[in-house]
């Protein structure tokens, strides 16, 4: 049982192969369109697409003006992109601990850690469970920080009826393999203002003022001569991602009521077993369904959640962990002395959390195989 197959249709390969014959490969036509059909479906202002969420993040960061001597406060329970981010922009990851509940950041805690050198808060919307974008927006405001939202799990999300993109400063989306729209590889960044995105643009094709694509139009096919303000990156979008990324756009509404289907059959499959199961999202909140994690708690299950993940896979079940606490891993103890203990909800959901087999592309019949694996294993 595979962990989240992705769920392509002959409308995906149609439009890859139509790219491939038009004889433009990289960033054209298809990328402006994404753009402007992402920024329309998530609520957005503006919409730039890029190579990865890692880099949709640096480079919100960027266009925040996010440098040596500043902080930014995110949370431990995340992948590590998003702290990596931060410090390759060479800033200081401050972490706060998250609400024990839903695994996202807490925003009390993240007011705690505030300091002078405080420039953005970066929450993430953990498994597709967005953050009260309301609270997050009114503390940043009072702050006098930037709002930048992790967004990799969480395209379909609505905060208290409001879509993630069209919320805070910037919002960076994940188009990976696994995630509920993909491009292969990619990603997005929303912005609220149009010098930020433009900012964000630039910077994505390493500072220069134009890209082949107008160039070529500009030039009619010769040479046309550009100059680079900033020291960007190499982060562009290509049209074949843009191609698959317009299709799975147009069915992601379809998919991700697939993904709410099948998250139901979970919670009815696994309701009076010893695990804990998801919280359930508060009026006007619309999760996601990016993963569907459950806590493995040794004292109601008699085994540890490794333990719960390797009887699994001897029964022919894929999961995985979402995810180790960032502050525990080796190179942010060693860099920053983060140590066991300092952010105790965080560590416990990352000791806990097992994330089971989800994507539009399973049947009913394998999410009751995982199921019924799940409460063999359990004994």
């Amino acid at each position: 049982m595979p962990f989240s197959p992705p769920d392509l249709t002959e409308a995906e390969v149609a439009a890859v192969e139509a790219v491939l014959r038009s004889g433009w490969l990289t960033t054209g036509p298809r990328v402006a369109e994404f753009e402007q059909r992402f920024a329309a479906f998530t609520g957005a202002a503006h919409a730039v697409a890029v190579s990865s969420c890692t880099a949709a993040l640096e480079l919100s960061l960027l266009a925040a003006d996010v440098g040596p001597g500043d902080e930014v406060i995110t949370t431990p329970l995340t992948f590590c992109a998003t702290a990596n981010a931060i410090v390759h922009r060479g800033a200081t990851p401050v972490f706060a601990d998250v609400d024990p509940r839903t695994g996202n950041l807490d925003p009390a805690a993240a007011a705690t850690a505030v300091s002078r050198a405080t420039r953005v808060v970066l929450p993430v919307h953990y498994a597709g469970l967005p953050v009260d974008l309301d609270v997050f927006e009114v503390f940043a405001a009072r702050a006098g920080l930037t709002l930048v939202a992790d967004a990799a799990h969480c395209v379909e999300g609505l905060s208290r009826g409001r879509r993630i993109g069209g919320a805070g400063d910037f919002a960076c989306f994940s188009f990976y393999a696994t995630k509920n729209l993909t491009t292969g590889e990619g990603g997005m960044v929303t912005a609220r203002t149009a010098e930020a995105a433009e900012r964000v643009r630039l910077a994505s094709r390493h500072g220069l003022t134009s890209n082949a694509w107008t160039r070529d139009l500009d030039s009619g096919g010769g040479r046309v001569a550009y100059d680079m303000v900033l020291p960007g990156l190499k982060a562009n979008m290509t049209d074949l991602q843009a191609a698959l990324g317009l299709q799975q756009l147009a069915r992601l509404p379809a998919m991700h009521r697939r993904r709410e289907a099948l998250c139901r059959r979970y919670d009815e499959g696994l309701a009076g077993s010893p695990v804990h199961t998801a919280s359930v999202p508060p009026s006007g909140t619309v999760h996601a369904r990016h993963l569907y994690t459950i806590r493995v708690d040794e004292r109601l299950t008699g085994m540890s959640r490794d333990g719960l993940q390797e009887r699994l896979r001897q029964r022919g079940v894929a999961t995985s962990v979402h995810f180790p606490a960032v502050h525990l891993l080796s190179y942010y103890r060693e860099r920053f002395g983060f140590r066991p203990g300092m952010f105790p909800a965080a560590e416990t959901i990352a000791d806990q959390t097992l994330s089971l087999p989800l994507s539009p592309a399973l049947s009913d019949g394998d999410v009751d195989h995982v199921i019924e694996a799940l409460h063999d294993a359990l004994g």
